[in-house]
């Protein structure tokens, strides 16, 4: 289970307990992760605290938990008595979980310390039906892509085409988006997080696509750039660099490199082809429930381990002209990378 990795942790650390807020960090280990829902856990126990919104949920949703129901807003005070009862000293948070109110209360009164990491480690190898899981939240996301294309042209804005991601992703059975996705056509593909606007798609317009949906809390994330008709020329050339860059880094992938290893080998391609300044972000981070690692990006030294699963996405953006970023999801398996989406690398040309 993956609560007893958890509990575990705690155990090697010395820490009596851990409160977790953190929505994803909820779900991952079995809870809800409504805002109205704390979840603790101690080397012996895991207890939900939720409000009575919830009750109903769970019950029929949730297994495994010792269970308070307490009033709307006074989960902290029923925490800390909780905690009291079992004599509880130090007490380890999330970084990114709980208020800084909160933390101030729960300073005053236990030894906190501040987990920034640890649980993110934990959660970075995946187990075998996680990687099916995220592999079939990318295969849905082929079909919806290959749905998709029929749909895009000349005229149509970059709202109707976000809209019908949104449509699909839904009708073929995704429960939500991963995120808002982005369509940037014309000389705002330039923009690596182009949302949606009202702009119109135009003959010659490269447009760049990403979105990634959620399918049994598991979420996928890939970008593909299509032409409508015949573009510049020089997206065509940014589009072999940036392909060529993506298939690159994805092949040196490998158990026992770094993250840092690895977005060089993208940026290397890219800088000697002139364009190393349009690469303006990182080449990846993890894929699972949300707010994942690893990083891949300049800084990264997260060393790569078995079962790790990561987008690969490396772009180049020239202002005023257009941009081209290529994504898929990887999983490290037998020690190398293993694509898990299979949408054509191949330029589509939507306009033919």
């Amino acid at each position: 289970m993956r609560i007893e990795k958890l509990q575990k942790l705690l155990k090697k650390s010395d820490k009596e307990a851990i409160i977790i807020k953190n929505r994803g960090n909820k779900k991952y280990f079995g809870s809800l992760g409504g805002s109205g829902i704390y979840l603790v856990v101690t080397p012996s126990s895991q207890v939900q605290f939720f409000d009575g919104r919830y009750r109903q949920e769970i019950k029929d949703l949730t297994g495994g938990f010792e269970n308070f129901e307490v009033p709307q807003g006074s989960y902290l005070p029923k925490i800390i008595e909780w905690l009291h009862q079992q004599k509880i000293k130090n007490l380890a948070i999330e970084s990114d979980g709980l208020s800084i109110k909160e933390y101030s209360c729960l300073s005053e009164t236990f030894n906190v310390t501040i987990w920034s990491s640890q649980i993110q480690q934990l959660r970075a190898i995946k187990s075998a039906e996680e990687i099916q899981l995220i592999k079939n939240a990318c295969t849905m996301t082929d079909e919806i892509f290959a749905e998709l294309l029929p749909s895009i042209r000349v005229g149509m804005s970059e709202n109707e085409l976000g809209a019908l991601i949104h449509y699909l992703s839904l009708k073929k059975g995704a429960s939500a988006m991963a995120f808002d996705p982005i369509v940037a056509s014309g000389p705002r593909s330039a923009l690596p997080h182009g949302r949606p606007t009202r702009r119109l798609l135009e003959q010659g317009d490269f447009v760049t696509i990403d979105f990634g949906i959620v399918l049994e809390e598991y979420q996928s994330d890939m970008t593909r750039t299509v032409t409508i008709g015949e573009a510049p020329q020089e997206l065509y050339t940014i589009y072999q660099v940036v392909k060529e860059a993506q298939q690159t880094a994805i092949d040196f992938i490998r158990e026992g490199v770094t993250g840092q290893e690895v977005d060089e080998v993208a940026r290397k391609i890219i800088d000697e082809s002139g364009y190393g300044k349009y690469f303006s972000h990182g080449l990846g981070h993890g894929i699972g429930m949300g707010g994942d690692i690893p990083i891949l990006n300049k800084n990264s030294q997260m060393i790569l381990k078995e079962n790790m699963a990561m987008s690969v996405e490396p772009g180049i953006y020239l202002p005023d002209v257009g941009g081209v970023r290529i994504e898929d999801d990887i999983a490290i398996q037998n020690g190398v990378a293993v694509v898990l989406n299979q949408t054509t690398k191949d330029l589509v040309n939507v306009g033919v």
